[in-house]
């Protein structure tokens, strides 16, 4: 499942250089969290690096980008190769 920003913190942009993917960009005073780049960090680490750093609760799984491991590690191959 991608992940996507809390709206209580969408203009604080902590988590952008956490990014693999750069999945995080600011759009309209907001950041945001691009699903068709989002890989949960799969494949590189054990947990998504962005709610590593981030505040508790500033991000969260996006409820409708539902992916499974296999679905973000075929992703992940795409954006970086095998």
């Amino acid at each position: 499942m991608a992940l996507m920003i809390n709206d209580e913190y969408t203009s604080r942009g902590h988590c952008i250089d956490e990014c693999l993917t750069n999945t995080n960009s600011e759009g309209n005073l907001i950041y945001v969290i691009n699903p068709d780049l989002c890989t949960e960090c799969a494949g590189f680490y054990n947990e998504p690096q962005c709610i590593k750093v981030c505040p508790v609760g500033a991000i969260k799984p996006d409820p409708n980008h539902r992916e499974s491991i296999e679905e973000l590690l075929k992703k992940q191959k795409q954006i970086y190769g095998e």
